[in-house]
Order: structure tokens, then C-alpha cells, then sequence
């Protein structure tokens, strides 16, 4: 071991003269301090740093002292290895490896760490070659720093205050040895970026029908220039609030159907109380649905369906369909919940088929009737899913394709997952009884009941026996009218990825750029196909993940809460005008074909500064008012063939007639033109009285009801036709004159109950005689007057029984004329033309400006005839003795 200096060695005794180093070029040399001892000292030739080197390694031999003074013959030692460890000294200082460290720091936030300065020592032992503290020279800064040299602020940064930090920082090793130059760390501080989306409103205004309006036109994604990957943005529509979960048509399940292409003779169960349909009067109803009919179970509610109204004939195929929205039964023990049920009314109390909740599943229950084999038989049909309790709005559709049942839920397909058998029901004579929102149980106790009541709300309950329905057809029924859209497609680029669901109410656009996303979102719009959609509040959710290089998230982005207005559309008026009291002959009401009650009927729409000819019903219903028709001698009814070629349809009873579907009004116009009035027996006929009226989205828009009276004119005092005056008269119809009438004062003689003396016999005769050529004058002046306005309606509508047969006329004149010839008959309705005067005003009124051509020209016409009544007001005709 040697120092920096010298070394001693010693070797055996003897003369010693000298030392020799082999190998390596050791900077060392040796020297002989005492001959005889043989001791020596090793010594540095020259300074040796540990920096350079830390150790040498060399061999020494001791030489004695020969005969021969040169040496020659001198004796070596054997070789001995020397190992010199060189000391450190700490003499060099730390020294940063950078000359300038900058950092950027965002205000507001707290740093783990900001950046690290890292400072290093050349010096060669571990002592004094590692750094072991950093420190910050500058006094009174918001920082700090660790013995690994990261920098982190002890309090949030204000941009405001403060927007750059210049600190300088020093280092020691672990000899405690300073830096000779301390670094200077600049630090910046920026204002605070929020990641997220930009440039939106959160409230958009919906006209109707604008169609497809963009949500957010200028609406762009922030990342504060955070690298990212990919981003994910999900937009979804919240309607759960609308209607049965979105904004559909709400026009009456049969129109639905029937818009949609389902086979007809469904039977609905839940229709809209009427005087035919009183068996959903007592039900619970959503009345703030905007005419969506909704009906509400609290378990204390249910309804008998009248057996006449009860399909009979279900065979191995039929569909039931239905809206339902439920949620969790109360209680550990749930009970069943029934949708529909079919039981024995009374001494029994066996389910032929039912439709029931019980514990969040849909079961389905059909016991056939016994047949030849009497074997288990799939009886029971379970369904499992989270749809039935999620207290939403979901459209069920169970086709029995016997012994297969499928279930449909919102046009998705499920199979059952549980299929129990059950024997066969034994035929009995036990009437049944179809219920909804409980199972009625008529035997098997003191007093019948309903039990296993529904708790929800159901819309469109019905049955189809026959014919199950179709994929196409149910997407159909549950289809929603309001959505997201994409405005222009072709303007995303490749670079873009969307999908929708099946409802269009949940867009999801993925892009791997910024630009591709923003350009995307630019483009999502907001569509509702509906003519008067549901005015009202739509949500809409954004969610939006970022992922960065070899990052889940990288970037949080905040969602985005918005929503759409949907304002109220302009409400339309339904108006029907028309004629609205006829008199017939006895013979015409007798006839095969009847008479056509609406002949001359026009209904028109009204919007505000609109008129609309085209406009689209589902239904309208004539009703009679008063006794119902009596089967025996009376009937009102359409011929099929008014329907072909329509989207019509019509149900016919002793209360009236009802022709639904959604159809233009023209075509629900010559549909009604068709109905037709029967009556064998007129004879104790006096009127009949009808009410017409007409609905847009199953009542949502009504029209005014239009009365109409049909008379005997065995049993009229005045045969004449008024024109409804709480309707507007359409600019296509013109009004149909008809010669004025007479009557004698006592009414016997028109009916010739009384026989007339001879002397007035006489009389009467001259006077025909006299007063013929005058009469027949007077017609023929009257009809050229109206012959050119009427000519074109009269060859489009004429109809046969209204014809006048000139060939067989009568005139009866009334034998108690006063002495100047106005006949007492006419003195009693003096006051009639000013009545009817009036009513004209207000026609006039109603009518506006579209019809006030029409109206000067009536009016010229009406004050020609007045003048020429003046003349030939005298003579009227007396239909009871006109055989047409």
C-alpha cells in the first residue's frame, strides 16, 4: 500500500543495493534506505490524480550487492506485486448539466413536479462525485425544490399577478462541496385552457316542419393542445318525456295499422271512451299526452270487454300487440300483474289465455282446448328482461305461431327463455270473459271479482286473430318521428366513423383528428317529421373521450347538457259546411238505394293566413242523434266499393257509422258523399237527425259538428234546405235552389184526409186553368236564371231521387186567398226573409275574402229572384202532391 508520497520496503537481511519496478510504467520509483536491513521506500515520480487513475498494480525485485561493481553478477529476489490505492481529494465542484432550464406551468393548478435540473461531480471516489441537495437561491418565490433536483410551486399560480419566474438554483455534493455557478430556471405561467367543446347554444328553437336543422353549426373541440389518437363523441336525444317515449303519430291504433300496411281485422281493445265504446269510460287516462291516448293502471282499475267485441275465432295464429310502461313491483313477493286475460265468467275459474307480469318477467299464458290427443301442450311463455321494470315506454308484439310464440320488443326479436306445459282446457258450456288490467274470477268464490291487478300504463292493446305480424310492420307501429340526423353526409370525409341506433336517438361519431370530429359534429342536426309534432323540451347529451399515444384518457372533456325547443305549430280548423236539412219523399227513403245524406258536404282546413285543401284525417264519425236506427225498418251504411282505392276502412251500427284511416280530405270527402239513409217504413217517420264530425291524430284536431235533418215531407211544414252556419262555405260549392212552396192553412188538405166541397172544386179548377200558363212561366224564368251557375255541379253530383219530373206537376192552390191574392200561408212567413237575411250576413262574414266573388254573385242572384217573387210570389209548390 503506498501514499501520494513514499513507501518503505523491507526485505531478509543482507546486502541490499538497489530495487527494481517491471511492468505498466509505474509512476513510481524505488530507493534503498538501509543496505543491510534491506529497507526501501516507494516514491511518485511525479503527482498523481485519482480522477485519472485510482489505482496502479506493479512487480518489485530486491538486487544484493555483487562482486563485480557494474552489477552483473548481482542476486535478484523473488518478484513480489505491489497494489497502490490512490485517496480522493474533493476538489472538484458540482456542475449543472444545462446552462438554462425553462418550464411553462398552466395558473390555478398545483404541480408534483414542474421540471428537474440535474448538476453532476467529476471527482472519483463516491463521497465526493454525488450530489446530495439542490437548493433555490432566490429569495421569496412560490417554489420549491427535492434532492432529486424537481422544482414544484407551493401555491396556484396567477396569470394575472404574475406570468414569468426566473429563479436560480445551486447544487452540493455530498463533501458539501457548492456549485461555482448556480442555473438559472425560467418559468412560464399561462392562462388556464379548458378542454372541451366550444362555440354552442344551449337552447335551439324547432319550427315545424323546417325539417332537418343543425344542432351546432359552429360547434369546435378544445384539447389544449394535448396529443391525442382518437376521439369519441357520443350525442344522444332524451324523449322519454314525449308521448310513449318519442314523438310518434298519434293517430287511432286502426289508422296506424292501416298507414302501416297491417293485415286488417284487429280488434282494439283500448279505444277512446265513446257511446259504441263505454268499456274504457271508467279508466284512468294520460290526459296530457296531446292526444296520445294513454291509459293508466294503479291497481285498482280494470275493464270487461263486451263479448261482442271479443275476437271468437283465434286460431294456431294470431298476434297480440301493445304499449306498456312498468316498473318494479312493490313488495318481496310481487304478484302477478295482468296486461289481458280470458277466464270463465263464472262457476270456474280457468285462464284460457292471458298476458301477465310477475317479478320484472313477461310471461304469456294458452291453454288449447282439449283435442283428440290429450297430451302436455306448451302452456306457459317466459320472458326475462330488463325492459319490462326500467319504467319506460316499450312496444310488445307476441306472435303465437302455435306451439312457437316470439316476442318482440321494440322490432327486436327475444325467445323465450323458459317454456312450461300444461294439459289442455276440457270443453264446458262456462262463458268466458276477456279483461284488461285484471283477471276477473267468477268461480271459486262468494262474489266474483277482479284480481291480479296491473299496475302501468298501456296504449294500443289489440288482437289480431289469424295473421301475425310482420318485421316490416312493427318497425312501422313503434317507429319515432323525431331524431338526430346527419345534414350532409358526403361532406364527413373518410376519416370519420358513425353509427345510430335503431330509433336514431344515440349518434356516435369516432374520428383520429381533431379537424375530422369538429367537421362531424357541425353536421348533426335535428329532425321531426311530424306535421304538428309535440311542442315541448328535448335534452340532448354530449360525452366525449379522448385518447392520447399509449394512453387510456389523456383529456378530460366535460359533458355537454343542451336541448331543443320544439314551438307549438300553428293549429289547423277542421271546418265541414254543407246543406244540413233535407226533405224527402216517403217513396225516395223506400227505394233500394235510399237518399245520400252529405251529398253536397266539402270539409276544408284552416291555419292561420292558410287555407289547406290538402290535409290528411283519420277519422270521422256520423252519429245519430237521438233513439238509435231501428234495425226492422231503417239503416245507414256505405257500399264497400266508396272505400276501394283508400286508406279507408268503416265500421257500421245502429248508433252510426265510422270510417277511419289516414286519408286525404277529399277522399274522406267522397267516402261521406256515400253514406246512405234507408227507410222501409216512413210512414211514422217524422225526422232524422245525424251529426257529422271529423278528427286529425285520433282527436288531437276536431272539426265542428255538423248537424243534419232528414224529413218526411208527409211530415214538414216548409220542404227547404239550410246551409250550416257554423261552418264556411267552401269556394267549390254552390248553393242548390229549388222552386219556393206554398202550403194550404190546414194541413189536412195536403194530406187529403178532408174532402174538398164541390164548389171549391169548381173554383180550383178555373183557377188552374187561368194560372197555368202564368206558372209555368214563372219556373221557367226561375230555372234560366240559375241554370248556367248550377249546370257544372248539378252533372258532377245530380243524383236521380232530386230530379224534377215537370210532366206529372200539380198546383193546388188554397182556396181561403185573401181578397188581394197573397195567399194567408205567406202572410204567416213574412217574417222569414228577414231571418234568412240574417243568417246570410253571417255566412258572408264566416267566409272571408276567399269567397267574396262567389258571395257578390249569390247575392246579385238572390236579389233577382226576390224582384221576380214579387210577381210570382202568389204560387208555391206544395211537394205532397209532386211524385218526383
Amino acid at each position: 500500500c503506498a501514499t501520494d508520497s513514499a513507501s518503505r520496503v523491507l526485505f531478509l537481511p543482507g546486502e541490499i543495493c538497489a530495487f527494481k519496478i517491471h511492468g505498466q510504467e509505474a509512476p513510481f520509483e524505488a530507493e534503498v534506505l538501509n543496505r543491510t536491513s534491506g529497507e526501501g521506500v516507494l516514491r511518485a515520480r511525479g503527482p498523481i490524480d485519482c480522477e485519472q487513475q485510482k489505482e496502479y498494480t506493479f512487480i518489485i525485485q530486491a538486487y544484493d550487492c555483487g562482486a563485480s561493481p557494474s552489477g552483473a553478477n548481482w542476486k535478484k529476489s523473488h518478484k513480489a506485486v505491489v497494489h497502490i490505492q490512490v485517496d480522493d481529494v474533493n476538489e472538484v465542484s458540482p456542475v449543472f448539466r444545462e446552462p438554462l432550464y425553462r418550464a411553462t406551468v398552466t395558473e390555478g393548478k398545483i404541480y408534483d413536479s414542474i421540471l428537474q435540473v440535474e448538476a453532476w461531480d467529476q471527482d472519483c471516489s463516491p463521497q465526493y462525485s454525488q450530489i446530495c441537495n439542490y437548493e433555490i437561491v432566490t429569495q421569496d418565490t412560490p417554489f420549491a425544490i427535492d434532492r432529486n433536483g424537481n422544482i414544484r410551486n407551493t401555491e396556484r399560480l396567477s396569470y394575472d399577478k404574475q406570468q414569468h419566474y426566473k429563479i436560480m438554483v445551486t447544487a452540493y455534493d455530498c463533501g458539501q462541496k457548492k456549485a461555482m455557478e448556480s442555473v438559472p430556471v425560467h418559468i412560464d405561467v399561462k392562462p388556464v385552457c379548458k378542454p372541451g367543446w366550444q362555440g354552442w347554444n344551449k337552447r335551439l328553437d324547432y319550427e315545424p316542419g323546417t325539417g332537418s336543422k343543425q344542432l351546432f353549426p359552429k360547434m369546435h373541440l378544445e384539447t389544449c393542445d394535448g396529443p391525442l389518437s382518437s376521439v369519441r363523441a357520443m350525442v344522444e336525444l332524451q324523449t322519454s318525456h314525449i308521448g310513449k317515449g318519442c314523438d310518434r303519430e298519434t293517430y287511432s291504433e286502426k289508422s296506424l295499422q292501416k298507414l302501416c300496411g297491417a293485415a286488417s281485422g284487429s280488434t282494439d281493445l283500448l279505444p277512446a271512451p265513446s257511446v259504441s265504446t263505454n268499456w274504457t269510460a271508467s279508466l284512468l287516462t294520460d290526459s296530457g299526452r296531446d292526444s296520445d291516448l294513454i291509459f293508466r293502471f294503479d291497481g285498482r282499475q280494470a275493464a270487461n270487454i263486451p263479448e261482442w267485441v271479443v275476437p271468437q275465432n283465434l286460431t294456431d295464429q294470431f298476434t297480440i300487440a301493445t304499449w306498456m310502461k312498468h316498473g318494479p313491483s312493490p313488495g318481496l313477493r310481487a304478484e302477478k300483474e295482468t296486461l289481458l286475460c280470458n277466464s270463465d265468467k263464472t262457476e270456474m275459474n280457468r285462464h284460457h289465455y292471458s298476458l301477465y307480469v310477475h317479478n320484472c318477467r313477461l310471461v304469456f299464458l294458452l291453454r288449447r282446448d282439449f283435442i283428440q290427443l290429450d297430451s302436455f301442450r306448451p302452456a306457459e311463455f317466459h320472458w326475462r328482461l330488463e325492459q319490462i321494470c326500467d319504467k319506460e315506454w316499450h312496444y310488445y308484439v307476441i306472435n303465437v305461431e302455435f306451439p312457437s310464440v316470439t316476442l318482440f320488443v321494440d322490432g327486436v326479436t327475444y325467445e323465450p327463455y323458459l317454456v312450461t306445459d300444461d294439459w289442455p282446457i276440457h270443453p264446458s258450456e262456462i262463458d268466458v270473459q276477456l279483461t284488461v288490467g285484471a283477471c276477473w274470477q267468477g268461480g271459486e268464490v262468494t262474489t266474483p271479482r277482479f284480481t291480479q291487478y296491473f299496475r302501468g300504463s298501456l296504449s294500443g292493446l289489440t288482437i289480431r286473430p289469424g295473421k301475425i305480424a310482420t318485421q316490416k310492420v312493427i318497425s312501422c307501429l313503434q317507429a319515432c318521428k323525431e331524431g338526430l340526423d346527419i345534414s350532409s353526409l358526403e361532406s364527413l370525409g373518410k376519416g370519420i366513423k358513425f353509427h345510430f341506433n335503431p330509433a336514431q336517438s344515440v349518434l356516435v361519431m369516432e374520428a383520429d383528428d381533431l379537424e375530422s370530429i369538429n367537421t362531424a359534429m357541425t353536421k348533426v342536426s335535428y329532425i321531426n317529421s311530424r306535421q304538428f309534432p309535440t311542442p315541448g323540451l328535448r335534452k340532448l347529451h354530449i360525452t366525449t373521450t379522448v385518447q392520447c399515444f399509449g394512453e387510456d384518457t389523456c383529456i378530460s372533456i366535460p359533458d355537454i347538457k343542451a336541448m331543443v325547443m320544439v314551438l307549438p305549430p300553428s293549429e289547423p280548423r277542421i271546418t265541414i259546411a254543407g246543406v244540413e236539412r233535407l226533405v224527402w219523399p216517403a217513396a225516395q227513403l223506400r227505394a233500394p238505394v235510399g237518399v245520400a245524406l252529405f251529398k253536397d258536404i266539402h270539409i276544408i282546413t284552416r291555419r292561420p293566413g292558410v287555407l289547406e285543401l290538402m290535409h290528411n284525417l283519420d277519422y270521422c264519425d256520423v252519429l245519430v242523434i237521438g233513439e238509435e236506427l231501428d234495425p226492422e225498418r231503417e239503416s245507414l251504411e256505405i257500399h264497400h266499393s266508396s272505400l276501394l282505392g283508400k286508406h279507408l276502412d268503416a265500421t257500421n251500427s245502429t248508433s252510426g257509422i265510422s270510417i277511419y284511416g289516414v286519408d286525404s280530405m277529399a277522399h274522406y270527402e267522397q267516402a261521406i258523399r256515400q253514406v246512405r239513409y234507408h227507410n222501409w217504413k216512413p210512414g211514422g217517420l217524422s225526422e232524422r237527425r245525424f251529426r257529422l264530425s271529423c278528427s286529425e291524430l285520433n282527436g288531437r284536431y276536431t272539426s265542428n259538428e255538423f248537424n243534419f235533418e232528414v224529413r218526411d215531407c208527409l211530415h214538414t211544414g216548409n220542404a227547404e234546405e239550410h246551409v250550416n252556419h257554423m261552418a264556411v262555405q267552401s269556394q267549390y260549392m254552390r248553393p242548390v235552389h229549388h222552386p219556393l212552396v206554398v202550403h194550404t192553412v190546414n194541413s189536412d188538405h195536403i194530406s187529403g184526409k178532408v174532402s174538398t166541397p164541390p164548389a171549391a172544386t169548381v173554383v180550383i179548377v178555373m183557377c188552374i186553368a187561368a194560372l197555368v200558363v202564368i206558372v209555368v212561366l214563372g219556373i221557367y224564368r226561375i230555372h234560366t236564371t240559375h241554370q248556367d251557375g248550377s249546370k257544372e255541379d248539378e252533372e258532377g253530383r245530380k243524383d236521380p231521387e232530386m230530379d224534377w219530373d215537370d210532366s206529372n206537376l200539380n198546383i193546388t192552390v188554397n182556396p181561403m186567398e185573401s181578397i188581394d191574392g197573397t195567399p194567408i200561408a205567406e202572410e204567416v212567413r213574412e217574417e222569414e226573409p228577414e231571418e234568412e237575411e240574417d243568417e246570410d250576413e253571417e255566412d258572408d262574414e264566416l267566409a272571408g275574402d276567399l269567397f267574396s266573388a262567389e258571395s257578390e254573385d249569390s247575392d246579385e242572384e238572390e236579389e233577382t229572384n226576390i224582384q221576380k217573387g214579387k210577381v210570382k210570389g202568389k204560387l208555391e209548390w206544395d211537394p205532397s202532391t209532386l211524385p218526383y
